[in-house]
């Protein structure tokens, strides 16, 4: 990969870990939920799931869909059923009692498995390997995997931060019931590009 189209990936993948989606979109209310030091996991299951991810698409996932495309039709299924499922949880979230919040954040090993259910991760997967590793050989394979790995995790941190900062205006049982209400509808509505095509 050469310097020009290097910087043209290192864009894709920023443009595409920053934007919201499910993995950001849990993040923003979880850091406003549980705060950034109990989200860590979360973030580190992303950012080291997606990555471990793209390289296992590379290397051979990527012939699965081409030899038997209903195997990407039960994808959707299950990532729908799967991302409905999470809307539930996050929407009847409950409200802090005695100034901690009841539920739990993702754990690391959650996280890392919820990129293989979320459909905006595998756009992103297939969409790197087929554009910026066309030849699909190791070492980029690899390399798609790093950059993405590298600008990732900073990237979705933000949405954690974010988060953290809006606990300050959600002291509020009220006013945290509609945010994850919000945060819940906006993760139903992230599907839509999935349900259309």
């Amino acid at each position: 990969m050469n310097a020009e189209l290097l910087a043209a990936f290192a864009t894709f993948a920023f443009v595409s870990s920053v934007t919201p989606g499910p993995n950001n979109l849990m993040l923003l209310a979880s850091g406003a939920n549980f705060g950034l030091v109990r989200t860590i996991p979360h973030m580190l299951g992303i950012g080291i799931g997606f990555t471990v991810m793209i390289v296992l698409v590379g290397v051979g996932l990527m012939q699965v869909f081409d030899a038997v495309p209903a195997s990407y039709t039960i994808l959707k299924i299950v990532s729908v059923a799967y991302l409905l499922w999470l809307a539930f949880k996050i929407a009847n979230a409950g409200a802090p009692q005695g100034g901690e919040t009841q539920g739990t954040p993702m754990t690391f090993l959650q996280a890392a498995a919820f990129q293989w259910v979320n459909p905006k991760a595998w756009t992103m997967a297939l969409t790197a390997i087929t554009i910026y590793a066309p030849d699909r050989s190791l070492s980029a394979i690899v390399l798609v995997a790093l950059v993405f790995g590298v600008i990732n995790l900073p990237t979705v941190s933000t949405w954690t931060l974010i988060g953290q900062q809006m606990q300050r205006f959600l002291t509020d049982a009220r006013r945290l019931r509609a945010f994850n209400w919000t945060m819940a509808a906006l993760l139903v509505a992230s599907l839509w590009p999935v349900l259309a095509g």
